[in-house]
């Protein structure tokens, strides 16, 4: 069980705090004995209650050393091709469980996927379409949000902080 206060990842909402543990007052529940989490995401907005016994996704957020070994690493993680996918639905699906995954490398691989293909499509005059693009941005959201919490730095400045470590390695 998370304790208040503590920052985790929840499913595909991204990183939300843990405010409070207990029964939601004003709530109508079938279970009055059960016990929920009340989260609050860090880059959002709302209030999510979530029985501290689901089997919804959540982890906690990554440490600081865990960001800054996986800043490092961006080089080394290799993109798929996926211009082979012509099919949406096979392709959705695909980007889907990389998200999915809850894993930041498996979004650094997403949005690495997506930058390469779009590379590869502008050299013959094309764009990328729409799933493309809709994953990648979710895959940098999802990414850059535990980025800047784990690193306690402003959202804005992920990318910034992002390229001048990769720049150091040069």
């Amino acid at each position: 069980m998370y304790e208040v206060g503590a920052l985790l990842v929840y499913d595909t909402t991204g990183v939300c705090r843990v405010d409070d543990i207990g029964i939601p007052e004003g709530m109508s529940l079938q279970d009055k004995t059960r016990k929920y989490y009340k989260l609050s995401p860090v880059f959002g907005s709302g209030t999510i209650y979530i029985p501290v016994d689901t089997r919804v996704f959540m982890r906690p957020v990554i440490s600081r050393e865990e960001a800054e070994t996986l800043i490092r690493k961006i080089p080394e993680i290799q993109e798929e091709d996926t211009c082979d996918i012509h099919n949406q639905k096979v392709l959705e699906d695909h980007y889907k469980a990389s998200i999915h995954t809850h894993e930041c490398e498996d979004l650094v691989q997403l949005i690495k996927t997506v930058y390469a293909k779009k590379r590869k499509l502008e050299q013959r005059g094309k764009k990328t379409g729409k799933t493309d693009q809709q994953y990648m941005k979710r895959a940098k959201e999802l990414l850059h949000e535990e980025l800047a919490t784990a690193l306690e730095i402003p959202l804005d400045d992920v990318e910034g902080y992002i390229s001048g470590v990769l720049e150091q390695q040069r």
